[in-house]
């Protein structure tokens, strides 16, 4: 059994980091700011962040999840195997426990429009599914130590 490449953990979770933060600001300014300004004229969501610094926050919380993701994949891919469809999985179970649940509820009872919070499970889904391709595709087996 191959020793754990910590160095390209965190490698991994650096890039993977990064591609998940870019497709999140994809998600809420692109698709979502729209739909944000007008809820927030409707009064049903805050204008004004309850934490200063939510964007500072969003971003580590991302690359934390980064990190999880990554140290899931190589715990897996022993036995289900190194590559992208191992990747896909990790990132496809994880993204829809991070998101499913809580989105359906949101779309449920919360009362601006239920696209928005569709656009937080594609944000967390699709980030996950992003994230650990990106970060295993970076991760290679510590060499064998003589």
């Amino acid at each position: 059994m191959a020793a754990v490449n910590k160095k390209r953990v965190w490698l991994g979770t650096l890039v993977g980091g990064v591609v998940w933060t870019a497709w999140s600001f994809f998600i809420s300014t692109v698709l979502l700011g729209p739909r944000y300004a007008a809820a927030m004229n409707e009064g049903t969501i805050l204008k004004q962040a309850r934490y200063p610094f939510f964007l500072g926050y969003w971003i580590i919380t991302l690359f934390v999840l980064t990190y999880i993701l990554i140290w899931i994949y190589v715990s897996v891919r022993l036995t289900l195997g190194p590559g992208p469809l191992t990747a896909f999985r990790v990132g496809f179970l994880f993204g829809f426990a991070a998101a499913f649940p809580m989105s359906l509820s949101i779309a449920t009872w919360a009362t601006f429009s239920r696209v928005i919070a569709l656009g937080w499970a594609c944000d967390l889904w699709g980030g996950a599914i992003l994230a650990t391709l990106f970060g295993a595709w970076l991760y290679r087996d510590a060499p064998a130590a003589s």
